[in-house]
């Protein structure tokens, strides 16, 4: 069976920059499993798998504007550390969410001065070519129990979940321990560990 909408793919993928550096994969764990046409990886990804089999092996170049999308200066803001409540010592690199009025949204400190730090709202591979090392190991046509399960769950963390782009679903979208949920959403049941704080 080919891959076209509805379908249910089972995929191994290992995914590098365009330095060669390995970002992320699925080798030693299990397969990433997601539905086509439902928006659940990049869109460029999505498009390239389009038509293609089970046991397929093939490389795929997603430029930014089909991926992560290009970096936005004006999401890099400085902010007061009071803004940070409960947390003993804000630090380079640590991961946040912030609330806002369309939803949590990942935040990555960039610097620390003794009053301020400034975040970074753009996510990781924003501005950035993805290249994925893609191997098909399964399709079937979605059944109607899990586009139900879909239409509740949607990522496979469900939308209230808060995960946005810089989710990191992975293992059949069960989020895995690295997924990045904050401690508000322990309750979408993707039983990961929490982003540190």
């Amino acid at each position: 069976m080919k891959i076209a909408t509805n379908s249910v793919v089972s995929m191994h993928y290992t995914l590098t920059s365009d330095e060669g550096n390995v970002v992320d994969t699925s080798a030693g764990r299990e397969p990433l499993q997601y539905i086509q046409g439902k928006s659940m990886i990049v869109p460029g990804l999505e498009k390239a798998m389009e038509g293609h089999t089970a046991g397929e092996k093939f490389d795929v170049k997603v430029i930014p504007a089909e991926g992560y999308g290009e970096r936005n200066e004006g999401m890099i803001q400085e902010v007061p550390l009071s803004v940070f409540q409960g947390v003993e010592k804000v630090e380079e690199g640590m991961s946040f969410y912030a609330q806002t009025p369309a939803g949590p949204m990942p935040l990555t400190v960039v610097k620390v001065t003794d009053t301020h730090a400034t975040v970074d709202a753009n996510h990781q591979l924003a501005g950035k070519n993805l290249n994925f090392a893609i191997e098909v190991i399964s399709v079937h046509e979605a059944t109607e129990e899990e586009l139900a399960a879909l239409e509740q769950h949607h990522c496979g963390c469900g939308d209230d979940c808060g995960c946005g782009d810089d989710c990191d679903c992975g293992d059949d979208c069960d989020c895995g321990d690295d997924c990045k949920c904050g401690d508000e959403h322990d309750s979408c049941g993707c039983g990961c560990e929490s982003i540190d704080k």
